[in-house]
């Protein structure tokens, strides 16, 4: 009987990255900083990026440019990934997908370049090609405004808040892009590039080896009727945990896995 091949799977490492390589036209996959959204229309708004148990804004975690080979609808795709950093909570992942055609509104239709642009361009984008704002703290849809200048967007009266609090009053008033007085809020994730690697084949019987010298080291002499019971109270989580160590057992270091088709977390998919 052939071997059966294990499931493909890519290692994702987080590296430094000069923040033209993270703008929303080089298609990034990345974590932290304020998401680069794929397409500029018909993103989530506040009352779908509020966590679900305590109402808070939901922080940008990371994305995943996973374009679909053999699908014209998704030859972009993005997933993006958020969660609530709110004390006690600490919850509410929710994760939003958005994909568009190779021929689009917003990008060219050859890839992008990997050279760095002549123009450094704003160091912060609060406005997308589609007209729509920003919120100066996260990142997200920003249909609020600040009721004196006009000029500042918010997605929720606690970044307005907080905004206020870092700077924005002072700033308010004075002329100029407000864009290039974003201060840093403490809101948002450390910000780096996520690096895409293809896993080299490991084996079932490499983990099982490991794993049989690991339990021979540390439990020492079992009684035969103790080990029975416990194979056979073996769960579908315990297959599963299994079949996750097999394919981390090579990259032990690295920061992002992404195996077809089981993703090892649960969390709430939204299509937009």
């Amino acid at each position: 009987m052939a071997a059966v091949r294990a499931a493909s799977a890519e290692l994702g490492f987080a590296e430094a990255a000069p923040a033209w390589r993270l703008r929303s036209e080089q298609f990034p996959s990345k974590v932290g900083g304020r998401p680069a959204w794929l397409g500029a229309a018909g993103l989530p708004g506040p009352a779908e990026l509020a966590c679900a148990l305590c109402g808070r804004p939901l922080a940008f975690v990371l994305q995943l440019y996973a374009p679909l080979p053999g699908r014209a609808d998704a030859f972009h795709r993005g997933l993006f990934l958020f969660c609530c950093r709110e004390p006690p909570c600490c919850a509410g992942l929710r994760v939003f997908r958005n994909q568009l055609p190779r021929k689009n509104d917003f990008y060219p239709y050859e890839p992008p370049s990997e050279d760095p642009p002549l123009e450094a361009g704003a160091s912060v984008c609060l406005q997308l090609k589609s007209g729509a704002h920003l919120c100066r703290v996260c990142g997200c849809l920003g249909p609020k405004t600040c009721s004196r200048c006009h000029k500042a967007y918010y997605c929720s009266r606690e970044h307005q808040t907080l905004d206020w609090r870092l700077g924005h009053k002072q700033a308010c008033t004075q002329s100029g892009n407000l864009d290039n007085t974003v201060p840093d809020h403490s809101f948002l994730f450390p910000e780096f590039e996520i690096v895409i690697e293809t896993e080299d084949e490991i084996t079932p019987e490499d983990v099982e080896k490991e794993d049989e010298s690991e339990v021979i080291g540390s439990m020492g002499e079992v009684p035969e009727e103790e080990l029975d019971s416990m194979a056979k109270h073996e769960s579908r989580e315990d297959k599963i945990f299994q079949k996750f160590k097999t394919k981390i057992a090579q990259e032990p270091e690295q920061d992002l896995w992404l195996i077809k088709p089981t993703w090892y977390v649960n969390t709430e998919i939204v299509v937009f």
